[in-house]
């Protein structure tokens, strides 16, 4: 995947993040729609003010021409995450959520670059565990997430009003599974 690059995203960016990853998941089947969950698409939206949190990196895919191809919010402290149930008081953890990737970029490998380079972020902080949440209309993710090692979580499950939203972790020191 050489034509793709990660890399932190440039506050100019943030907006048109936002509107990726508001068409991204208002398309997903199954998934609520802006008017049933609407702080959620603002908050995706006005993903940018993810980036002025402690410890909170926005993270994108572009191409040779820095198109924007994808991106993922990436919480060096589980504090901020920002999700429903324990996940946030989750210790010697890292986590990501909200990756998004266009679709004019997909099956390119740039949903798994975003999560290497998450994973590579969280041992680099020499955590023990990265923690993530995936729903059923996620069913592509999951897969993925899979291969890269990540396990069900079942203590992270949590509700989202009617959605039901399912923990998952990838130890990064095996001495802690």
């Amino acid at each position: 995947m050489s034509e793709l690059m990660i890399r932190s995203a440039k506050p100019e960016e943030f907006k048109h993040l936002g509107q990726l990853m508001v068409k991204v998941y208002s398309q997903l089947d199954g998934f609520p729609k802006p008017d049933e969950q609407p702080a959620y698409y603002s908050m995706l939206s006005n993903i940018g003010e993810q980036a002025q949190k402690p410890d909170v990196e926005l993270l994108v895919a572009v191409d040779t021409a820095d198109q924007l191809l994808g991106g993922v919010v990436f919480f060096g402290d589980m504090q901020f995450y920002g999700s429903g149930g324990t996940a946030p008081q989750a210790k010697q953890a890292t986590g990501f959520r909200l990756l998004a990737v266009s679709d004019n970029a997909r099956r390119r490998g740039v949903g798994r670059l975003l999560t290497e380079a998450c994973i590579e972020r969280s041992v680099a902080l020499d955590k023990q565990r990265i923690i993530i949440h995936t729903t059923e209309a996620m069913k592509v993710a999951w897969r993925m997430y899979e291969k890269q090692g990540f396990t069900r979580a079942e203590e992270f499950d949590f509700m989202q009003e009617k959605l039901a939203v399912f923990g998952f972790h990838k130890w990064l020191n095996t001495d802690s599974e």
